[in-house]
């Protein structure tokens, strides 16, 4: 594939991009030379004498012998002296080819930028020689862009603008095959274009989340501007979904990272574990939501769209323990009554909060079972259990009722009843609430006559 490329921009350094995680990283592939070829003189564009010719040359062959830097030196004299010269865009790429092999990237992205806004098919329009050379500056520029330290905002411009025009680059040179060049196309100029354009997208939300502190709304909003030019970028998703964790926005932050598994979970990055990414993404859902319910319905909604849709969220743990706490209170008001003064009961501070806020304090009607009674007939304790709803274990005793007066009968135990009081002592263990009660305000309650006790046998008189 290598030779391909070489093929078709006349010998120039070939650099593969790799583009991992970060996106940050460039390396040479090859540096292989090859002296360009002098320019052909055309009608109305010829060398100004023999001395241009030999400086052209100078240059040409210290570039095929890779060295760039005398190369440089050469093309600096050509300039000076034939600055005008018919060949001056030909000069030119020939600059980008030796700031490429001194690694002066900024040069490489600086000297391109002028040329980018010509029509690069008009000044380079030699069917054979042309498509080569518009190769060379695009592919150099925008290899060249992602290894700028701390690129200005102009070199980041014109990084995109030769990113942009390599990607979309479609005149073949007349030497070369359909084939070649489809696969040249496909292989090697469009991947490194798309990887530059995504990490020139990504650069202002990557220099906000660096901050200290972050920037978390800068690089949410680099990010996510990042992710409409790039939809189908898990790299970006994964990197936008870290920018909303940053921001507390934690729905947004799981739709996110489950968009960056769902589309490539090595994020772009065939080194990348792809099974810890699926894995984080999920376990992202299930830490917030509580359990895995819905995340199967997350996983098809985040291939709709790369960013998530307005109102979008995902119901907490927490939330959907309240809404569950709601609805109970609301159908078991009871209930909910009583197990929220048992647990300050029995919580640390449960005397306390039993001596300074309970106790002597009217309690509003309470509903539960009647175990037991003390003593069983005319009885003035009924001991209440209160017991949960599809509560399977045996009832046990919570509450004693101390009655202001003896019932008239004996009480039917294992009955619902109600009642109102008002709390007068608290044992921690064995639990037990005591309520001072009005008989009267017992609802509920059914009672039998007690069965006479049996008649003394008549003691005889001696």
């Amino acid at each position: 594939m290598k030779a391909t490329l070489d093929r078709l921009i006349g010998g120039m350094a070939a650099f593969a991009l790799l583009a991992g995680a970060a996106l940050t990283a460039v390396a040479p592939a090859a540096k292989a030379q090859a002296a360009p070829a002098a320019p052909a003189a055309k009608p109305g564009k010829n060398y100004k004498d023999a001395a241009e010719y030999n400086m052209y040359k100078a240059a040409g062959d210290d570039i095929g012998a890779k060295n760039f830097a005398k190369a440089i030196t050469d093309l600096d004299a050509w300039k000076a002296k034939y600055a005008g010269s018919d060949f001056k865009n030909e000069r030119e790429i020939m600059y980008i080819q030796a700031y490429t092999g001194e690694n002066q990237f900024g040069k490489v992205v600086d000297t391109a930028g002028p040329m980018l806004d010509q029509d690069l098919n008009a000044i380079f329009a030699d069917p054979n020689a042309g498509p080569g050379q518009v190769i060379t500056l695009l592919y150099n520029a925008t290899v060249a862009i992602v290894r700028v330290q701390n690129p200005t905002p102009e070199q980041l411009a014109i990084g995109k603008k030769a990113a942009t025009q390599l990607r979309d680059f479609n005149r073949k040179p007349g030497a070369v095959s359909d084939a070649d060049w489809n696969n040249a196309r496909t292989q090697q100029l469009q991947p490194p274009a798309k990887a530059a354009l995504m990490y020139i997208a990504s650069l202002p939300g990557t220099l906000a989340m660096a901050k200290t502190p972050p920037d978390c709304a800068g690089a949410e909003a680099a990010f996510g501007a990042a992710l409409k030019e790039n939809p189908d970028s898990a790299a970006i998703a994964y990197s936008l979904g870290r920018a909303y964790y940053c921001e507390k926005k934690l729905s947004e932050a799981v739709y996110e990272f489950q968009r960056a598994a769902v589309t490539d979970a090595t994020l772009g990055d065939p080194k990348t574990d792809a099974k810890k990414i699926i894995s984080f993404s999920d376990n992202a859902y299930t830490k917030l939501h509580g359990s895995d319910e819905g995340l199967a319905d997350l996983k098809t909604a985040v291939k709709t769209s790369p960013l998530p849709p307005d109102g979008f969220h995902i119901k907490t743990a927490t939330e959907i323990a309240e809404a569950k706490e709601a609805e109970f209170e609301k159908s078991n008001p009871q209930l909910a009554l009583w197990m929220k003064i048992k647990a300050a009961l029995a919580d640390t501070n449960g005397d306390d909060y039993f001596n300074n806020q309970l106790k002597g304090s009217a309690v509003p009607k309470l509903k539960g079972t009647l175990v037991d009674a003390k003593p069983a007939c005319r009885s003035k304790e009924l001991l209440i259990a209160v017991p949960l709803p599809d509560a399977q274990q045996p009832l046990q005793a919570e509450i004693t009722l101390k009655l202001d007066a003896p019932l008239t009968g004996k009480p039917e135990l294992n009955a619902e009843i109600q009642f109102e009081g008002v709390p007068g002592a608290f044992a921690k263990d064995p639990f037990m609430l005591t309520l001072d009660v009005e008989k009267a305000k017992v609802d509920g309650l059914k009672t039998t006559p007690c069965t006479p006790a049996p008649a003394r046998p008549a003691t005889k008189k001696k």
